[in-house]
């Protein structure tokens, strides 16, 4: 069975973005290619163990083994030597994708405490990074079990080319934006006729 996301984007999805952006050809709608998970790990240069448990709790959260990411400089103020694992990330592709940001979008962020929506700026080419503080908010992971609290970076990159059109089709697949910055002309409220102030003359045109 296909992911609920998924089938949700393939049954509903679709069919707004050809109806919001006049586009005929289904090859060209806006889609999600992939997700990215990266963890720049805190304490990876003090502690070499560090960056072992944050890809162990990555494979956890994603259910794929990350790549180690390590130093391409080496900087002697910070005791970072060329090559050293400063950190973990992982590719999510095709089902994994869509089971993840399902996931995130309908279990992980509700559990955030007084979360009230996340940030709706995206890069200016229709991709969408939104971080998190805590790897502990996703139900997989054991607090008991935890070596230090580790925060990451999730990247939503789609296809649309635009941010416009990338916040719409992030917005449909549920995305809890807080407030809507990608909007048309079309989509915004009638503007109110300019009312001159009590006591002041209207302009003549």
């Amino acid at each position: 069975m296909a992911p609920r996301l998924k089938e949700r984007y393939q049954k509903e999805v679709k069919a707004k973005l050809k109806e919001r952006f006049q586009i005929e050809n289904e090859m060209a709608l806006p889609k999600l290619v992939k997700v990215v998970v990266n963890m720049g790990v805190k304490g990876a240069v003090e502690n070499k163990t560090r960056v072992d448990a944050a890809a162990k709790d990555m494979a956890m959260i994603t259910g794929q083994q990350p790549t180690i990411r390590k130093a391409k400089v080496a900087i002697s103020s910070f005791k970072l030597r060329e090559g050293m694992p400063i950190g973990c990330a992982v590719t999510l592709r095709g089902d994994r994708m869509w089971e993840f940001a399902d996931r995130l979008i309908s279990v992980v962020l509700p559990r955030i405490r007084d979360f009230r929506g996340v940030k709706d700026k995206l890069d200016g080419r229709g991709n969408y990074t939104l971080g998190l503080s805590e790897q502990t908010v996703f139900p997989e992971i054991e607090l008991d079990k935890i070596e230090a609290t580790q925060g990451m970076d999730i990247t939503f990159v789609t296809s649309a080319g635009t941010d416009e059109r990338a916040y719409f089709l992030l917005k449909e697949l549920g995305m809890p934006f807080q407030t809507p910055t990608a909007k048309t002309k079309r989509e915004q409220p009638a503007m109110r006729e300019n009312v001159a102030p009590r006591g002041a003359k209207k302009e003549s045109a």
